[in-house]
């Protein structure tokens, strides 16, 4: 079992993630950080069980989540 880590910034963190990794940065339940990786548009890559996701991709799907949302909320005004 992958044992808890603490990151202090951006540039600490591997250049992979796994899904424990996403559960940590964002402080969800192991349930949920699975759901998140099923979501349509998630930057995720698949081999067989195994799921993994780039940094980059991450934190760039991260940010553009937000802005998403309120394209949303603009359409349905």
């Amino acid at each position: 079992m992958k044992e808890k880590t603490k990151w202090n910034d951006y540039d600490t963190l591997p250049l992979i993630l796994d899904v424990t990794d996403i559960q940590h940065i964002m402080g969800i339940s192991r349930a949920s950080a699975y759901e998140l990786v099923h979501t349509p548009g998630f930057p995720a890559v698949r081999s067989g069980r195994l799921i993994k996701v780039s940094k980059r991709a991450f934190f760039d799907w991260l940010g553009n989540s937000g802005n998403q949302n309120e394209n949303r909320k603009e359409r349905t005004a």
